[in-house]
């Protein structure tokens, strides 16, 4: 690698680690919102809390690189063609094929980044986050018998407790149950002792009132008890962690377990998720063979560079919503999913075809904006004919 080659290479992964950074930190905090009830539900500190939501930033990172690559590639070309590098670089003899080297290294570089994340650090970083997020939800008892506060352990769940008498017993309990739609339950008792069972944990209650009100009853129905049980094992037991797709390493999704439940119950999901994590890495590369293609060669100001900038645009954004399409549709026709392969290897090598042949790189894309002018105010400025 000579000095032009790490001139260009610097400037363009400076860029992209800036952009992708920006980006990933906008989308990040967008996101963390979702999980805001960390703090305000579930007592947990702001720590804990920027602890658990950071481990999405891969995740975002995997679909934002694509798009950090292509603006750093199209920012690196303008900025060298402003600065008339472009013009120097083609008088001194530089070729297309010779410059884009480092731009094909940068745009290997970050097809590796992407596929290490796609393959093995979001899934694993997916499942980090869903045991961290068991623990906190597993620490709910202490959470509710803090005596005094009104706590959501969930949407449609609240606890209420009073005193707290030992590490198992309190006094003055109250749980306002909505979760199903049609009913709401509330559940008073004058006292409550977490019991621990083989079938999991219950906080059972003595000398209470249950109130039922059903949307189809007029009126609510009053049960006075002497002892009830209400499950908490849903909220207590840490280790019961099912993993989604996006959970599976890239092996586990090409070589899955024939009884795997979610295998038989959404075939097409698995196919749909496979396809994507395999794709991934060529976006960025298929991206930045679109923008040198119709950005490398050196323009005046006089010429602009508008109109390649939006073709190089119009392509990326076409490219990308295919592959939107194709995912949504492979859902229910699988057969989509093969859609994306010949169109992205084919970008790529037609891309890779103008570049080491030279063809189709010695046009001009750009209108000339300032002589339409000039041509536009000579004519206005014409003597009428009479």
């Amino acid at each position: 690698m000579d000095s032009l080659d790490r001139y260009v290479f610097k400037t363009g992964f400076n860029l992209f680690l800036l952009v992708l950074c920006s980006l990933t930190a906008v989308i990040w905090v967008t996101q963390i919102l979702r999980q805001i009830d960390l703090i305000t539900g579930q007592g947990q500190t702001v720590l804990v809390f920027l602890g658990i939501t950071s481990l999405i930033v891969p995740t975002l990172m995997l679909v934002l690189a694509p798009i950090a690559m292509l603006i750093a590639v199209v920012t690196t070309l303008t900025k060298l063609n402003n600065d008339s590098e472009l013009v120097v670089i083609s008088a001194a003899g530089v070729s297309p094929q010779r410059l884009f080297r480092p731009f094909l290294l940068l745009a290997v570089v970050v097809c590796l980044m992407v596929a290490f994340i796609a393959a093995w650090l979001s899934p694993f970083l997916q499942r980090e986050m869903n045991e961290r997020l068991a623990k906190v939800r597993a620490d709910v008892v202490a959470n509710i018998v803090r005596p005094g506060t009104f706590t959501s352990i969930e949407r449609g769940l609240t606890f209420h407790i009073r005193e707290k008498r030992s590490d198992s017993q309190f006094g003055g309990i109250l749980i306002d149950d909505f979760r199903d739609p049609a009913e709401r339950a509330t559940i008073l008792a004058e006292q409550g002792n977490i019991l621990q069972t083989a079938r999991g944990t219950y906080l059972v209650m003595t000398d209470g009132w249950v109130q039922r009100r059903r949307n189809a009853d007029r009126d609510p129905t009053m049960v006075k008890f002497e002892r009830y049980a209400f499950d908490l094992s849903p909220y207590t037991v840490a280790g019961r962690v099912s993993y989604g797709l996006r959970e599976r390493y890239l092996w586990e999704l090409l070589f899955p377990d024939a009884d795997d439940k979610l295998l038989k119950s959404a075939p097409n999901q698995f196919q749909v998720e496979l396809h994507d994590r395999l794709v991934a890495p060529l976006y960025p590369l298929a991206f930045v063979v679109i923008a040198f293609v119709l950005l490398c060669t050196p323009r005046s100001t006089r010429q602009g560079r508008m109109m390649s900038t939006v073709l190089v645009i119009a392509g990326v954004f076409g490219l990308r919503i295919m592959g939107f399409a194709c995912m949504a549709i492979g859902q229910s026709s699988p057969g989509a999913l093969y859609l994306l392969y010949p169109a992205l290897l084919g970008s790529i090598g037609l891309g890779l075809f103008a570049i080491y042949t030279g063809r189709g790189l010695e046009y001009e894309t750009a209108v000339d904006f300032r002589m339409i002018r000039d041509r536009l105010l000579a004519r206005l400025s014409r003597p009428a004919l009479r």
